[in-house]
């Protein structure tokens, strides 16, 4: 074992270790982190304001801003590695693992989630002054406050889901005593991280949609990978050794995020430039130093691996590697942080309406064949297709080295299921969705009823099960964290039919028929979010009817026709809504107003996109009783096989304990009144 733990993981003092080396580069790093964008932030002064056309709100705004800024993005990194490290990489037993003891890095998460709740608190004041060039004395003027919340351009209701997701993690490091208690902080955590990256500089501009969710991959890639890092550094510092198993899946994933980090930054690099040379612009010199430091990165972590494979990875070895890796990683924080206070050169390019809201023009009507030919690759819903498949397959191929069987048509349909949901969101389909309701409905239906029904015939949940084994002495794996979360209390609520069915029907009404679906059409990333809510509630829905794995709360099969036959009336409630309003009322009006395609009938899209719902959401579900049926008809076949089996080898308990119940009475004598029998008859007396 070339890296090995102490005896006391909760001793912060180890003898024989010098503290002044670990508080240099602690320091450094610190010094690093902050001083970059501060220094960004002074010297240039009024000039980004003044290309914006906005007024300078003074140093004072600026620099508090930028230091709040760096200040959330280190505690933001630094809680999302010691979520990741106490969830996945600690060193203990299945038992031990799933209760929180005290270690550094709990307190490490701790501190560091108060610490990012507080600087996002202050940037939702200090960003709406920032970005509206509002000199600070102006709070104090009446309704100030408000109103520069609401012209903020979206960062203080951002930095708003950051403070609360951000408080959520803080408040549940200090009670959670359960493995299951950091499942929703880190759920809580991916809002928190990606809320301001979203609405950043990546939300305008040509190809937008691109340079978005090229951002939110990385944020998560870079977070996950820098996040452990700083982690596993503070561990070192504090002097304790990394455990052998949180070594290995350090490299593990470095060697996932780092790629994904590069091709991300390189699509990102590609949309803030729009056409200029890397060293036309400030934003190109960040970009190149942010490379140099990635590429110090990659270099210390494949050194690391090297040496761990040769054997030779000692405590010597990889403390300077952890401090020259923190001191990198603050490095590329800074410059992250610093490139918020320089507008990219994405900014200043002309830009139709189209492009600022869709991120590309469509002067194409949206025929059959325009549909089918002009695809827009999404990349996020792409990524994750690849990365769903690409598990799927190593566990099938896990269970055949074994020797086990897989049905192959779960494989078939969970290839498939991903295969709709790509086309759905990258081809003509996809791209058009945002610009045609009658086309957004296509895939809505496609998302939320089509794609999930092929998956949960995947059986996945059962699949990795089966893939991965549990060592009671050995550490906490993916078998173990599966099973952990599928006996979790707030799976069971999620799971509960009620509440799937509410949602699962509420979702139609309650977007389409208020404000909603046309305040989020603006965005790029509300138009995503809604495309992963239909595609995650169906997969709710659906699992609890066909679903190969078992769920939290199975429902018998004649309650199985029941809820798909509920869900019916509703379909064609909300498509009748939708036909019979399209003259009179037009869902999202202003926004397809707004885009002002030449192509566009707003009330025949309208109702196309009534007919489709209606029709969309009956012939699915037709077809879902068809498969439920064939799923009951098995079951009492299997049900029925097995009771003949059992009876055919004297093994059914049924039938044994009726067979000596007979043998019992037979066993018994008849007897008359009063317990005798016809024989024994009174004597008469003399």
């Amino acid at each position: 074992m070339p890296v090995a733990a102490t005896p006391d993981d909760s001793d912060p003092s180890q003898p024989g270790h010098n503290r002044l080396p670990r508080a240099l580069w602690a320091t450094v790093a610190a010094v690093v982190a902050v001083g970059i964008p501060v220094t960004t932030a002074v010297t240039s002064g009024e000039e980004p304001f003044d290309r914006l056309l906005r007024g300078f709100p003074g140093y004072d705004v600026a620099i508090v801003t930028t230091l709040l800024q760096a200040g959330a993005d280190t505690a933001g990194l630094i809680t999302f590695g010691a979520l990741l490290w106490l969830l996945f990489l600690r060193d203990a037993t299945p038992r031990a693992a799933q209760t929180l003891r005290e270690s550094v890095e709990l307190r490490v998460l701790r501190w560091a989630s108060a610490v990012w709740a507080l600087c996002a608190g202050g940037l939702i004041v200090f960003k709406a002054l920032d970005v509206n060039g509002i000199p600070l004395i102006r709070l104090g003027e009446p309704g100030a406050l408000s109103y520069f919340y609401q012209v903020s351009y979206n960062y203080s209701p951002a930095w708003t889901v950051t403070f609360v997701a951000a408080s959520i993690v803080c408040c549940a490091a200090w009670f959670a005593v359960q493995w299951t208690g950091l499942l929703i902080p880190l759920w809580s955590s991916f809002f928190a991280l990606l809320a301001p990256v979203v609405v950043g500089q990546v939300l305008v501009g040509p190809e937008h949609d691109f340079g978005g969710d090229s951002a939110v991959l990385q944020t998560l890639a870079a977070n996950a990978c820098f996040g452990v890092g700083v982690v596993a550094a503070i561990r070192i510092g504090s002097g304790r050794l990394l455990p052998l198993v949180a070594l290995q899946r350090l490299f593990v994933i470095a060697a996932v995020c780092l790629p994904v980090i590069v091709v991300t930054d390189l699509v990102i690099a590609w949309f803030k430039l729009a056409g200029t040379g890397l060293l036309d612009s400030a934003t190109g010199w960040q970009i190149l130093s942010r490379w140099a430091a990635l590429a110090v990165l990659i270099a210390l972590v494949s050194i690391g691996a090297l040496r761990w494979r040769q054997g030779g990875l000692n405590e010597r070895g990889i403390a300077p590697l952890m401090a020259i890796a923190s001191i990198m990683i603050a490095v590329w924080i800074g410059i992250g942080a610093a490139m918020t206070r320089i507008p990219p050169p994405q900014y200043f390019v002309p830009t139709t309406v189209q492009q600022n809201l869709l991120g590309f023009d469509v002067p194409d009507a949206p025929t059959i064949t325009v549909l089918l030919t002009q695809w827009r690759p999404n990349l996020l819903f792409l990524s994750l297709a690849g990365i769903a498949v690409t598990i799927y397959l190593l566990a099938v191929r896990t269970l055949r080295r074994r020797g086990d069987a897989w049905p192959v048509g779960r494989t078939l349909a969970w290839i498939l299921g991903w295969s709709l949901v790509v086309i759905a969101t990258s081809s003509g389909f996809g791209k058009y969705s945002g610009p045609d309701f009658g086309v957004h409905m296509i895939v809505h239906m496609s998302l939320n009823m089509l794609a999930p029904g092929l998956l949960v015939l995947g059986g996945v949940i059962t699949l990795l099960l089966r893939a991965t084994r549990t060592n009671p002495r050995g550490t906490a794996g993916v078998h173990d964290w599966i099973t952990w979360v599928l006996h979790w209390r707030v799976l069971r609520f999620v799971y509960n039919p009620l509440v799937v069915f509410v949602v699962f029907i509420g979702s139609y009404y309650g977007l389409y028929l208020t404000g909603i679906f046309g305040e989020f059409m603006r965005f790029h990333w509300a138009h995503q979010f809604m495309n992963m809510h239909f595609l995650i509630v169906g997969y709710l829905y659906y699992s609890l009817v066909i679903g190969v794995d078992r769920p939290p709360r199975p429902l018998p099969h004649i309650g199985k026709l029941g809820y798909v036959l509920a869900a019916m009336p509703f379909h064609a409630f909300f498509g009748i809504i939708l036909m019979t309003g399209a003259e009179s009322m037009i869902i999202a009006e202003n926004f397809y107003l707004y885009l002002d395609a030449s192509w566009a009938d707003l009330p025949a899209q309208q109702y196309l996109g009534g007919g489709v719902a209606w029709a969309g959401g009956e012939l699915p579900l037709m077809v879902v009783i068809v498969i439920l049926a064939i799923q009951w008809g098995r079951q009492d076949a299997k049900e029925a096989k097995r009771k003949d089996r059992h009876i055919d080898t004297s093994r059914d308990d049924e039938f044994d304990a009726y067979n000596r119940m007979l043998a019992r009475l037979a066993e018994r004598p008849t007897t008359g009144p009063r317990g005798r029998t016809p024989d024994q008859r009174e004597e008469p007396q003399a």
